[in-house]
């Protein structure tokens, strides 16, 4: 029977001893780390859209983990909760590319070390792997690249085929992907984003293109722009 009762004390519910100095050390830590992160994804990621957007919830995801780590860490009947109020839960995340989910555990990871108060050992690892992926960002790439959104369309009976179009966008240019393909009877649109090593490619494409049809439409865009 003591032993019972010892386990039911063990699962009460005890109000944690939380340091608000500690807390906002580690609020203040989350916020510069994320920021450090946010401008390394926005360097180094080979992602082609939506960079500035996705890290943009770097901040909001690394605070939220240590805030729900520091109140359910002190409590054994909290922690239970959290894994019945998770599993009822359904997150669904939009990750294009296996490089965002890498980026999305590193946020996660921040906000568990500094939410178990494990600041030392936090720092020094997200440190470590920020050094990593700017040592593979300088080494790998030599030139300054720029990603942009890239319309071509045409009409008539001359419209160039697709697979044309994206054999030239290969040849071109170094990284490109698909991303929206319209064809009537008459008009044929294609969208892609390409990533850009020297702005001479931009008229060497347009000219190749124009060989192919003198009255085919291109355009291209900043990919920041969206």
């Amino acid at each position: 029977m003591d032993k019972w009762n010892l386990f039911q004390r063990f699962l009460i519910t005890e109000n944690a001893n939380i340091s608000i100095i500690d807390f906002l050390i580690n609020a203040a830590i989350i916020l510069i780390l994320s920021f450090i992160l946010e401008f390394t994804y926005t360097r180094c990621a080979k992602s082609l859209s939506g960079r500035k957007v996705f890290a943009a919830n770097f901040f909001l995801l690394a605070f939220t983990t240590m805030l729900i780590i520091t109140i359910v860490k002190s409590s054994l009947a909290l922690s239970l909760g959290l894994v019945g109020a998770l599993s009822i839960v359904r997150f669904r995340a939009a990750i294009k590319e296996p490089e965002e989910l890498a980026y999305l555990f590193f946020t996660i990871s921040i906000g568990l070390g500094l939410g178990a108060n494990q600041r030392v050992i936090t720092v020094l690892g997200a440190l470590v792997l920020l050094a990593v992926i700017w040592g593979k960002y300088f080494t790998t790439k030599k030139t300054r690249q720029q990603n942009l959104y890239l319309t071509v369309s045409g009409n008539g009976v001359d419209k160039p085929a697709l697979d044309i179009i994206d054999s030239l966008v290969n040849e071109i240019f170094r990284a490109s992907k698909l991303v929206r393909y319209d064809e009537t009877s008459e008009t044929i649109e294609a969208a892609f984003w390409v990533e850009i090593k020297k702005t001479e490619d931009l008229q060497s494409f347009k000219t190749k293109l124009n060989k192919i049809n003198p009255g085919i439409r291109v355009s291209f865009i900043d990919n920041n722009s969206f």
